[in-house]
């Protein structure tokens, strides 16, 4: 009897998954594989919001594959360790995974390759399933990757994505020992996030249904309307593999029209992104292009940005939002991170660090570049842009909706009043429990400047 291995990363959905296909039709058997890393652990990137969802993908995951005939197969300790072992248990000569685009991922890559073949058993390694257009499939004349949005995406548009698979019908699987189903708390022990989404495929599917039947025709008006909460809120889903990428990009060409076209934009930035990182690992935590920034150390700012009082509403909103959901809308991402990195002055690793800690869909290739597209340290052509948090405001929340929701020691002011907060003095400030702005916009400005010619 012939078995293989299927071994789940970012991929952990039984729709259209590459892997689990392959092996199934590799043998006769095969062992539906999950390993909780202790290596990834160390890292410092499992926190309690990403376990929770991290435990309800799990369970569902094997609840789909119950449905199937077949199960999860549980193991804890090193990756390679454990894959290894399963395979040697259960006779496998071949293991199956998806690439990734991270330096762990790569590194566990090349340990279960030498693992297995120590053994005389092979790993296959398929295309990333985090991506729709695998990263490095692009490439620019005498590059390995793009460094511009603008070119990738006319490369992108006429890629040929490949088609979507269906959920197997059946998945056999051979005896084999396997630890219980983790539970949020054993993964990443510490208080979650109050708003925190449902994890799992069902619910990505449930919610990509939703996406697809109307609100997707008005993402190109509505997506930066915050009070409005007009965004997907898939990127969770595709972030632990829920929901397959390529699925979605089919699935939202079919439906045409400027706000499927503008939500299509969306899913070749992301792959823009992790393309960039899979070329420059580095970039996880280096500039990408250094400005060669004197930062400053602030750490009272920080904190007051952190915790959403800095005294300007519409940043303190979005932190607020973060802190409760471990989400934002991608507008609200970027007005709090150039906050940061533009007007404080800080370094960006620190803000990257403090969404990491708390964003469920906190993605190495995503958040790091984001933060140093907005820092002027990655790939923006633009790197001294700012973005004026009362200027913002006024756009993207007009009337106050956005704020109130997230500041309701605000709830009683209008929407005028709120636009004006900032620049206030003490006397009109009197009996609000809201703080005065941690610093002057303008010397901000100066500073910025200042600090980064001077670099």
């Amino acid at each position: 009897m012939r078995v293989s291995v299927a071994l789940f990363t970012a991929d952990l959905r039984t729709h259209d998954n590459p892997v689990l296909v392959a092996a199934l039709a590799d043998a006769e058997r095969v062992v539906p594989l999950f390993v909780v890393d202790t290596g990834v652990r160390r890292t410092g990137f499992v926190v309690p919001n990403r376990a929770a969802f991290l435990a309800d993908s799990l369970a569902d995951l094997d609840a789909a594959l119950r449905a199937r005939g077949g199960r999860l197969v549980v193991r804890v300790g090193d990756v390679v360790e454990e894959t290894c072992r399963v395979a040697a248990e259960t006779g496998a000569a071949v293991v199956h995974i998806a690439a990734g685009v991270s330096r762990y991922a790569a590194r566990r890559e090349d340990r279960l390759r030498a693992g297995l073949a120590g053994d005389r058993r092979e790993l296959r390694v398929h295309e990333a399933s985090v991506t729709a257009v695998p990263p490095g499939a692009l490439t620019p004349a005498g590059k390995d990757h793009f460094a511009v949005f603008t070119p990738y995406f006319r490369r992108w548009e006429r890629f040929a994505v490949r088609g979507v698979l269906p959920a197997p019908d059946a998945v056999p699987v051979p005896d084999v020992r396997s630890a219980g189903l983790p539970r949020a708390g054993s993964l990443a022990p510490g208080p979650t996030s109050p708003g925190l989404p449902a994890g799992g495929e069902s619910e990505a599917r449930r919610r990509l249904r939703s996406w697809l039947a109307g609100p997707l025709s008005a993402y190109d008006d509505r997506h930066d309307d915050l009070a409005a909460d007009a965004t997907s809120r898939l990127s969770p889903y595709l972030h632990f593999g829920c929901l397959s990428p390529a699925e979605l990009l089919h699935r939202a060409r079919a439906r045409d029209g400027p706000g499927a076209r503008a939500f299509v934009r969306q899913l070749a930035w992301r792959d823009f992104h992790h393309q960039v990182l899979a070329a420059r690992p580095d970039a996880a935590d280096h500039d990408y292009r250094p400005r060669h920034d004197r930062w400053r150390h602030a750490p009272e700012e920080t904190e007051a940005w952190q915790e959403g009082r800095t005294g300007y509403p519409l940043v303190d909103a979005a932190l607020r939002q973060l802190r409760h959901e471990g989400w934002m809308p991608g507008r609200a991402r970027l007005l709090a991170a150039s906050f940061l990195v533009k007007t404080l002055y800080v370094d960006w690793r620190v803000g990257a660090r403090h969404f990491l800690d708390l964003l469920v869909d906190g993605d190495i290739a995503n958040n790091q570049l984001n933060w140093q597209w907005v820092a002027g340290t990655g790939t923006d052509t633009r790197p001294n842009r700012v973005l004026n948090p009362v200027v913002q405001a006024r756009r993207f929340d007009p009337r106050g909706e956005y704020v109130r929701r997230w500041l309701p020691e605000l709830g009683g002011l209008d929407a005028r009043t709120i636009h004006r907060l900032p620049q206030l003095d003490a006397a009109a400030r009197a009996g609000l429990d809201y703080p005065a702005p941690v610093v002057d916009l303008a010397a901000a400005a100066v500073r910025f400047r200042e600090g980064r010619s001077s670099g």
